[in-house]
């Protein structure tokens, strides 16, 4: 199982019970989500179910919830997942969410992290991989097996000149920008970036825009993967 850098910094929340939210197509699978994650090692607390994206909605404007674990197919129908991940990145930015795969085929993976999943586990695991993951991302980590985590660096090499360094050893990114990118790796937000670097919260975004430009990428996301990818090469 490999873990990347943190996407967005998550106070110390090591004696508080993890709220989280289950979405799946039916009530059943539901109850069963929670009864497993219930009797768990960990401090889960599902405060919430919900079996389609306007029950997320409603969920989540109801209470606060740390970790989203939301199905592939949900009653609004198949990939019905894929849109309340878009939903929940859009509306929730500071809900984190994992998504539940029917199988962990490359597309799949892929379409994953891009609409907003910060964990992919496959039904074909186990309870226990699951468990570590909802813990793992809401301590700040991107979740995925060696197998997925090669999809998307893969995809990301060959669809976009990805180098914070050219051909000719010149930096892409000027010097403010890679400690910008360096902090969002370290799982900061905009503020806290701001506040270390002493600047305004709209300087740091434009940093992030401009960093998102030179190297085609469009969240924080795949910036964590790719900066994890640049330090073992």
């Amino acid at each position: 199982m490999v873990t990347a850098s943190p996407s967005r910094a998550h106070p110390a929340t090591s004696s508080l019970r993890m709220r989280v939210l289950i979405a799946d197509e039916t009530t059943m699978g539901c109850q069963l989500l929670k009864t497993a994650l219930a009797r768990s090692r960990f401090r889960f607390d599902v405060v919430t179910c919900a079996t389609s994206c306007s029950e997320i909605a409603e969920c989540m404007q109801a209470g606060p919830v740390d970790v989203a674990v939301v199905s592939q197919n949900l009653q609004g129908g198949p990939f019905a997942g894929f849109q309340a991940l878009n939903e929940l990145q859009t509306s929730f930015p500071s809900v984190r969410a994992i998504i539940l795969l029917n199988s962990s085929a490359r597309d799949l993976v892929i379409d994953a992290f891009r609409a907003g999943a910060e964990g992919v586990v496959c039904r074909t695991e186990s309870i226990a991989v699951l468990c570590k993951c909802i813990q793992m991302v809401h301590k700040g980590q991107i979740w995925a097996n060696s197998h997925q985590l090669h999809f998307i660096l893969e995809t990301l090499m060959s669809s976009t000149p990805l180098r914070v360094i050219s051909s000719r050893e010149r930096c892409v990114l000027a010097q403010r920008e890679l400690e910008v990118a360096h902090l969002v790796a370290e799982g900061l937000t905009n503020r806290e970036i701001a506040q270390k670097l002493g600047v305004a919260e709209n300087i740091v975004r434009n940093h992030l825009f401009r960093i998102y430009d030179k190297l085609n990428i469009s969240s924080r996301v795949e910036l964590g993967l790719y900066l994890t990818h640049q330090k073992h090469h």
